[in-house]
């Protein structure tokens, strides 16, 4: 008699969730987190269209020394012919993917239509790059590039270091001690001539912090010339950091800064 009992029960619990949810569907139907089309349940955020574009802008191969798209005839022993050209100063990067297509939009929509939840899903891509680069089991920190005090306050967050933390989840701790002392224009905004000299002197490690002999990971959710992750790598470098590495969500603009 009981177990009939609990049947019911379980039966009559099982068509109010289903009735429940499909109310909730009609009420506030799921919405693709990139281009905002109306999804079906179990679509993980993005609707078909915007998963192929995902495929699209993180399926190619890129030098793990600049982060810059290369394919394995293009790469030489220790990077790519771009980047032993102007070698990087930091020392080797992982990337989700390619400034384009679902990426791009998500990015976009992180940083200029207030969707910081948006950091946990690009940083899922990050983790993947990230297991895969020889540098990962060997990280002392993470370090988010940072943004002048002037840009977090009108943004309300800084997306890197929203991205650090979930990185850092299980990993190493995130150490902000690096921090930006000069505004700048933003680096998309300009040539990639103009973008080496726009972040010179635009950052500083806090007044008696030392990162002696310590491996680091820069964060960043966007590089395109790859100006700020030098010149982030090099103030670090001198704080006495003995490798500095990067992980990103998506980089821009295949040229050389």
């Amino acid at each position: 008699m009981h177990s009939v009992h609990n049947r019911r029960i379980a039966d009559v619990t099982g068509r109010v969730q289903w009735w429940a949810a499909a109310a909730g569907q009609l009420l506030w139907p799921l919405a693709c987190e990139a281009c905002g089309r109306a999804i079906e349940p179990g679509g993980e955020g993005l609707c078909e269209a915007c998963w192929q574009g995902l495929l699209s802008c993180t399926a190619g191969s890129y030098c793990r020394a600049c982060g810059l798209d290369a394919g394995s005839f293009g790469m030489l022993e220790d990077g790519c012919a771009r980047c032993r050209e102007r070698r990087p100063v930091y020392d080797g990067i992982a990337r989700a993917g390619v400034y384009a297509s679902t990426l791009r939009d998500l990015v976009l929509a992180m940083k200029f239509h207030d969707r910081p939840e948006l950091a946990a899903r690009l940083a899922q891509w990050m983790e993947a790059a990230l297991a895969a680069a020889p540098f990962a089991g060997r990280l002392d920190a993470f370090v988010p590039v940072p943004l002048h005090w002037r840009r977090r306050l009108a943004r309300g967050f800084n997306q890197s270091f929203l991205l650090a933390c979930r990185l850092a989840r299980g990993r190493a701790p995130v150490n902000t001690d690096l921090v930006r002392v000069r505004h700048t224009p933003s680096q998309w905004t300009l040539s990639t001539t103009r973008r080496r000299g726009n972040v010179a002197g635009a950052f500083a490690v806090r007044r008696d912090h030392d990162f002696s002999g310590r491996t680091l990971c820069l964060v960043d959710d966007i590089t395109t010339s790859g100006a700020t992750l030098n010149e982030c790598a090099r103030v670090l470098k001198q704080a006495g950091a003995a490798a500095v590495y990067a992980v990103v969500a998506a980089v821009a603009m295949q040229d050389t800064d």
